[in-house]
């Protein structure tokens, strides 16, 4: 009965691995929060102060641009979560039906998937019996789907986090571009949201498991292109305006 131990214990380690992977949902969307706040409001104010030293205009076009970006990501966020969440209820509605209506198939399944897993037949009947009489409804969905029938994913926490964590990266440029004088904010607001891209990409690889030297070089990258861009059509408004 080892090896049933073994795999009971390995279920349970399955189990609190998707639990915290549903906890970090709502910290990977802050982190992808912040770093849209950061490039959208930087390439805007950049863009912006290229055509213009007017710093009312400036603030006029960051706090409007924090604003839309915060809803947006919050909706956009919120609309997304809540439809896998729909998918997952949906999926675990089907699976408590069929463990109601062809239980005797359901523990057939659950015993070949845990064979197909390496297991003899004689250890996945255990194994699928015994889980089974604990709680057959997450078994089922922990093997056959990689779903925790107990945590589904939280749209509210990812929307709220998205939110704030939009407005907390867009602080960052608009606040450079604000208090630094006219002569240097272009560049103070392109090196700070740069190092801040930087710091945010790191992270968000950090929370998914990744390399950080990658995401962050592709994210500083990204960044600093859509500065690049939205400089350069500023410049030639700003130009074409004053002609």
């Amino acid at each position: 009965m080892k090896g049933c131990s073994t795999l009971l214990e390995m279920t349970d380690d399955t189990s609190n691995a998707q639990s915290f992977a549903s906890r970090l949902n709502w910290l990977r969307a802050g982190v992808l929060g912040a770093n849209d706040g950061i490039v959208s409001i930087a390439a805007l104010v950049v863009g912006v102060a290229a055509a213009t030293n007017n710093i009312a205009a400036i603030l006029i076009a960051g706090v409007s641009g924090v604003v839309a970006g915060a809803i947006s990501m919050a909706v956009g966020e919120y609309v997304s979560v809540s439809s896998q969440r729909d998918s997952e209820r949906a999926v675990i509605e089907r699976e408590a039906h069929l463990l109601a209506t062809e239980p005797e198939k359901e523990l057939l399944l659950l015993q070949q998937a845990y064979q197909e897993r390496g297991l003899t037949e004689a250890t996945a009947k255990t194994v699928a019996k015994e889980l089974t009489e604990h709680d057959a409804i997450t078994a089922h969905l922990q093997v056959e789907m990689n779903i925790d029938g107990q945590t589904t994913t939280n749209p509210w926490h990812a929307a709220l986090s998205s939110f704030i964590a939009f407005v907390l990266g867009a602080a960052l440029p608009l606040l450079a571009v604000t208090i630094v004088a006219a002569d240097y904010r272009v560049g103070a607001t392109v090196v700070g949201s740069l190092i801040a891209l930087a710091i945010t990409g790191g992270v968000g690889a950090k929370l998914g498991g990744a390399k950080p030297l990658p995401a962050i070089v592709r994210v500083t990258l990204g960044g600093a292109a859509a500065l690049a861009i939205t400089w350069t059509i500023g410049e030639l408004l700003g130009t074409s305006l004053a002609l």
